[in-house]
């Protein structure tokens, strides 16, 4: 029965370059990848030095883990178009965890971490994921940007100090101490990297402008001999060499007071992964395995690690850079990791010129696409639980530990749930139900004969929270064809969180995209309150709300009226 049982679910573990290879792969794909493959390169070379440096190691370190780690992740994950590496959330555990227990116990920590996240894909937890409440996302994400912005500080002004310390508060107390030890040279560096690099994104988005910023600001420095402090001043000439597999010392005996750091970074790896998969089958219309994708990750972290690396996961910006392209199969991924090779063996004399200060205006910029600053504002908009949740989350997040963050703001989310869901509960005499037109069990669904053609119609029951957010927006993924009108029936929803109205606002970014008019019938007090208060309804003229269903088919007449005239026009 067992054996049964896992041949029936081997293929949720095939890696979706195996899918692709199958359905055949011609010459045009190759140079789609290929050309795909090189564009999110530029963009990952500058990032994964930086990355590395916030996090306490060296920029070929962070090279190192981008080459091994994305080859890994993209030959074996379950997303066609996922690209991994080192990422922005991995900063501060990886930066405590190499302050108290050197690279060694950061090897072991990511070990660890990779075994885990294949137990959890082999155990085909990938679909837990999706309980993830969304404020304490926002909460630990918008914490980890303050953190990388803190720590850029040094770089960023050049100051004169020793290592930075790991927590908040000791760190700013530092900063304040050595300010008078400011280098204006590394103040105006950046300031001009931050101005290209924003100046870039708003004017010549499609260009590389990390890599420019990069460029120019080196240029600047050595051609002016700013005394700026360098790659080269702190780290020494990166070698031009293939990655070696060599160890550190790795303090196994520390293995038991390494797991909270290790489930963390696993924690962290498979939300992050998941999450920037889910975004990927979004913009391209395809479905990622989600067990698959797990296994893909621990494996590429334990490679990551037997050469002495960064944790890795999956990269939304380097994802979604992949997407716009061109890149349609894990090919692009796997090119994105050869090209990374081939510039650190090529240029890595001339990496030794780049200033940190350069290297610091990158990960200002990146940190400031972190915070999500419009969902955090939205989220403050929530009721006062999903407030609770976000502040808590932030708040411990950046002033203690991200684990304990995590662990407190799930453990919140629980116990606001179930207070909501108590609130929900009413009792009535039978002459109290009220009798309408969504409540009208089997009848109701009798309608479905007289609907309109190019109208689907669907009723939700129930609570709308973080644990079934992710239906909510994948309702299109189960039509047979695509509608023209879709109405949502949610008279029978009696309450509704901040992750419902996020998926309700994905759910109607979709609809819009498609072409597809999205009208909601029947909103009850709370989840009317809600997203009003939220600021999310109707915000681009993308949903529609009616009192009753036979309103909402009135204006599903109406719409698809309008759509024949303007056709016919």
């Amino acid at each position: 029965m067992s054996r049964f049982d896992f041949r029936r679910h081997l293929p949720e573990f095939e890696p979706k370059l195996v899918t692709a290879l199958r359905e055949g792969y011609s010459l045009a794909m190759l140079r789609a990848d290929a050309m795909a493959g090189l564009t999110v390169a530029i963009v990952a070379q500058p990032l994964a030095m930086a990355l590395a440096i916030a996090s306490g190691t060296t920029p070929a370190v962070g090279l190192h883990t981008a080459i091994i780690a994305g080859f890994l992740i993209s030959a074996l994950g379950g997303s066609r178009v996922q690209i991994g590496g080192p990422t922005a959330a991995f900063i501060p555990v990886v930066f405590v965890v190499i302050q108290q227990h050197g690279m060694g116990g950061l090897v072991l920590a990511t070990l660890m971490a990779g075994v885990i996240l294949i137990a959890a894909g082999l155990l085909r937890l990938g679909a837990l994921m999706r309980y993830m409440p969304q404020p304490v996302i926002t909460g630990f994400t918008a914490g980890i940007a303050v953190s990388i912005f803190s720590s850029q500080v040094k770089d960023a002004l050049g100051l004169d100090m020793g290592e930075v310390p790991a927590e908040f508060v000791a760190r700013w107390q530092a900063y304040a101490a050595h300010m008078g030890s400011l280098e204006p040279a590394a103040l105006v560096l950046t300031v001009a990297g931050l101005g290209l690099i924003l100046g870039l994104r708003r004017w010549r988005p499609k260009w590389p402008g990390f890599l420019i910023a990069l460029a120019a600001c080196t240029l600047a420095a050595t051609a002016l001999a700013l005394p700026a402090e360098t790659i080269g001043s702190r780290f020494g000439e990166l070698p031009a060499t293939l990655p070696q597999f060599a160890l550190p010392d790795i303090p196994f005996e520390r293995a038991f007071e390494l797991l909270p750091s290790a489930l963390t970074i696993a924690f962290l790896a498979g939300v992050e992964s998941l999450l920037s998969a889910v975004v990927a089958d979004g913009m391209t219309g395809g479905r990622h395995r989600s067990n698959a994708e797990l296994v893909g990750q621990g494996v590429a972290n334990v490679g990551s690690a037997l050469f002495g690396g960064l944790p890795a996961t999956g990269a939304l910006a380097r994802t979604a850079t992949n997407i716009r392209a061109g890149g349609r199969t894990p090919m692009a991924g796997i090119l994105h990791a050869v090209f990374l090779l081939v510039f650190m063996l090529a240029l890595a004399p001339l990496m030794r010129y780049v200033p940190l200060a350069a290297l610091a205006a990158v990960l200002l910029v990146v940190a400031w696409n972190m915070a999500e600053v419009e969902q955090f504002r939205n989220t403050l908009s929530a009721p006062w639980g999903d407030r609770l949740v976000l502040l808590a989350t932030f708040l411990l997040t950046v002033l203690f530990d991200l684990t304990v963050a995590i662990q407190v703001g799930v453990v919140l989310a629980a116990f606001v749930f179930m207070v909501r869901m108590a609130d929900a509960v009413d009792v009535r005499t039978e002459a109290q139900v009220p009798q309408d037109d969504d409540a009208a069990g089997e009848e109701g669904f009798a309608q479905r004969a007289e609907l309109p053609e190019g109208v689907e119609v669907y009723r939700i029951g129930g609570p709308v929270f973080f644990g079934v957010a992710d239906r909510i927006g994948a309702l299109l993924d189960g039509l047979p064809q695509r509608p023209k009108v879709l109405i949502l029936r949610m008279r029978q929803v009696p309450v509704i969180d901040a992750s419902g109205v996020h998926a309700l606002r994905s759910l109607a970014a979709r609809c819009h995209r498609k072409g597809i008019a999205l009208v909601i019938s029947g909103l009850q007090p709370q989840p009317r309150r809600v997203i009003a208060g939220m600021r999310r309804a109707d915000a681009a003229g993308e949903v529609h709300f009616t009192s009753g269903f036979e309103p909402a088919l009135a204006l599903a007449r109406t719409l698809l009226e309008e759509r024949a005239r303007e056709t016919a026009h």
